[in-house]
């Protein structure tokens, strides 16, 4: 037997079908959230444009026009560091998983747990956007100006945020259904294999 050798009698580490969907799974979200996290950086300079336009229509004052391009910019680079980070996390966690690591396993179980709460929230949110009519005291210029930032995002990208985050959330549990099955506790609970020459056999002279 080689050095590195499964022992004798072990059988091989091969994933299972959960272990090899879960993994896709999780490339599949983390290069889908990467995408829709570049895209929101694309569509903030659109947004940012008519938000403008609406604050000179409307004669709102530029101190409150730029209160509400700053809030603009920072909630969309905010959204998407934070969907950078996640999708980098599952692509992470996916490679860990396909070696057959527990703790890899222990952690996607969490960061699906905290996704899919995540997810839930921003489809309702993006969802109820535009069903969502906002009263603000104040000025009707500022008044108009908070319904044209919700008319600056184009209607697919509000519908695209919201099946995504849907399909996010649904791609949440479904790995961490999978990881739970008992083909895939069972490849994470499988013997490291063993290193080294295997021991000597033959009889044990006596000690003296």
């Amino acid at each position: 037997m080689y050095p590195g050798a499964p022992a004798v009698g072990q059988p091989s580490p091969v994933r299972p079908p959960p272990v090899t969907a879960a993994v896709a799974i999780l490339i599949l979200m983390g290069v889908v959230g990467l995408v829709h996290a570049l895209a929101g950086l694309a569509v903030m300079a659109r947004v940012v444009d008519r938000v403008r336009n609406a604050a000179h229509a409307v004669g709102v004052a530029g101190s409150d026009a730029d209160t509400v391009v700053w809030g603009v910019r920072a909630g969309a680079i905010a959204a998407a560091l934070i969907g950078l980070l996640f999708a980098f996390l599952l692509i992470l966690l996916a490679f860990g998983i396909a070696r057959g690591s527990s703790a890899a396993r222990v952690g996607t179980w969490v960061v699906c747990a905290f996704g899919l709460l995540c997810g839930c929230a921003t489809a309702i949110a993006t969802l109820g956007q535009r069903a969502v009519e906002v009263e603000v005291a104040g000025s009707p210029g500022r008044v108009e100006l908070l319904g044209a930032l919700a008319d600056a995002y184009p209607a697919w990208w509000i519908w695209l945020s919201g099946g995504l985050s849907v399909s996010q959330a649904l791609g949440y549990l479904v790995v961490a259904l999978l990881l739970a099955l008992p083909a895939s506790t069972a490849f994470f609970r499988r013997e490291p294999p063993v290193s080294g020459p295997p021991p000597a056999s033959g009889p044990v002279p006596p000690s003296i």
